[in-house]
Order: structure tokens, then C-alpha cells, then sequence
């Protein structure tokens, strides 16, 4: 049974960084693409990142929502099956319940419907 445990999520003060990770089990993820969505109170959910599953030498590509570009990286680490999201100079607008997604494909997307499988979410709450 295929499982994505996210985890990191917690209250930074505005400005500040937080890293949260996104374990997969029950199946080798390092082939598929990989990503993270979020939804605020009252809002939609929305595209984070994505990344893609390795096409070979451990290569990966990355993908941004634009507005998100520059302040945000997502990562993955082969050997731990883990995939990650870097947040640097949240904002109280970034307090939001993120979402780790598998998708059984190397290529990402940006629509949820896209994706197969998807975590129970960690809370990021940022304060001004």
C-alpha cells in the first residue's frame, strides 16, 4: 500500500524559512513524478511544485507555480524516497495546509486530478 507522509509543517514568523518532507512507502517513487499543492482557509486548492521522476543519471527537472519562483524548492532525495519543499521568506498569504502528490508517471503536472496518490497534508502557518 502505497503511503506519502508529509512532515515539517509548524508557525514561523513572517520572513522566516521552513522545510517540510514528503516520505514515500510502499513502492519506489525515484521513477515518478512527484509534487506539492496547498489550500488556505476558504480558498482553493492550488499548485505548489512539482518534480519530475528521474530520466536517468539523476536528473530531475523542477516546476514552479510563477508567482512561488525564487522563494520555493522542491528537491528529492533517491535514497530516501523522500521529496522535499524548501519555503524561504513566507509570507502570512503561504499559511496553508500542504499537500504531498505521487503521480505513477515521470512527468509532472499542475492539476491534482493529474496525480495518484496524495498525503493527509502538514500544516504551515506563518504569522506577521
Amino acid at each position: 500500500q502505497v503511503q506519502l507522509l508529509e512532515s515539517g509543517g509548524g508557525l514561523v514568523q513572517a520572513g522566516g524559512s521552513l522545510r517540510v518532507s514528503c516520505a514515500a512507502s510502499g513502492r519506489p517513487f525515484n521513477s515518478y513524478a512527484m509534487g506539492w499543492f496547498r489550500q488556505a482557509p476558504e480558498k482553493e486548492r492550488e499548485f505548489v511544485a512539482a518534480i519530475s521522476g528521474s530520466s536517468g543519471g539523476g536528473i530531475y527537472y523542477a516546476y514552479y507555480q510563477d508567482s512561488l519562483k525564487g522563494r520555493f524548492a522542491i528537491s528529492r532525495d533517491h535514497a530516501k524516497n523522500t521529496v522535499y519543499l524548501q519555503m524561504n521568506s513566507l509570507q502570512p498569504e503561504d499559511t496553508a495546509v500542504y499537500y504531498c502528490v505521487g503521480k505513477l508517471s515521470s512527468i509532472p503536472g499542475s492539476e491534482y486530478h493529474e496525480y495518484d496518490y496524495w498525503g493527509q497534508g502538514t500544516q504551515v502557518t506563518v504569522s506577521s
